[in-house]
């Protein structure tokens, strides 16, 4: 069989189950039985599909999620990523709309013995304030990732954005794996750490002029200096760090709101400069 690599593909397939899971929903609601969960059933803005559980693990780890962390699960389903999270001693909340889902996540966490260690929030994730995450997962739809996009974009820089197979838009990923399991379509993590904003002019001291044009974590720009200028275009940051080539000189920085610290090296010296704005 041919993989399926297109969000857009992934995107039809998706329809299709919700389709079928709004036909499995009916017919549970009709025989009025002990809530279970059917793959493809109708949520508010997406189906219920599962993350695999070598995917969860995945995602987790290209987030580098670790205990000090407060990991959000937006759309946390059954609860399968804020569990796997908390028996690593991350602190986790899950966001899910369907009340049915919240109940089967504590009683899913009851079972592994850590009831007390999670939290499921029976909310909208249009509504819930996830500013405070450290670690943000998802697997959403792409329509409904850029419109989270503008919030996630006002997190503290250096907060990770894991989803599962959809991607953020125009917003390249930081970083993509996949999970060794070959047996679903649903084997791709990516990974965005959140930029912080540098866009505008900066003073550079001891002398000179800094402009910085910026998309996203990816940044261009000029260096003016004694009636010089230099210009570069291979600008990147990552969370609060920056780096970019001007001439030959490699500049490094730690962005702090309003001031950056950092180092240039040119192969043979090292000095340090601060721009600030």
């Amino acid at each position: 069989m041919n993989k399926i690599t297109s969000p857009r593909i992934y995107a039809v397939l998706l329809s299709v189950i919700l389709a079928a899971g709004q036909l499995l929903s009916q017919q549970n609601r009709q025989a009025n039985k002990e809530f279970e969960p059917e793959v493809g059933q109708e949520g508010k803005d997406v189906v219920w599909v599962p993350t695999p559980q070598a995917l969860v693990d995945k995602m987790l780890e290209l987030a580098q999620a670790k205990p000090g962390d407060l990991l959000v699960d937006l759309g946390s389903g059954d609860g399968r990523t804020v569990i796997t999270a908390a028996k690593k001693g991350i602190k986790a909340i899950g966001v899910e709309y369907n009340p049915d889902m919240v109940a089967l996540s504590y009683k899913n966490a009851e079972k592994e013995g850590i009831k007390d260690k999670v939290e499921f929030i029976n909310g909208d994730l249009f509504e819930y304030d996830f500013s405070r995450a450290t670690v943000v997962t998802m697997f959403l739809l792409p329509d409904i990732n850029l419109r989270l996009r503008p919030q996630i974009l006002e997190m503290k820089p250096g907060t990770r954005i894991v989803t599962n197979t959809f991607t953020m838009g125009d917003w390249t990923p930081d970083d993509t794996a996949r999970a060794d399991d070959e047996s679903t379509y649903w084997n791709t993590a990516y990974l965005w750490i959140v930029p912080a904003k540098v866009e505008g002019r900066w003073k550079l001291q001891p002398a000179g002029e800094l402009v910085f044009l910026q998309e996203f974590q990816m940044v261009k720009g000029e260096i003016i200096s004694g009636g010089k200028k230099e210009t570069f275009s291979d600008g990147k940051i990552r969370g609060d760090e920056i780096t970019f080539t001007a001439g030959n000189i490699v500049y490094k920085g730690k962005i702090r709101g309003n001031v950056i610290e950092g180092t240039a090296e040119n192969g043979k010296s090292i000095t340090k400069w601060t721009a600030t704005r």
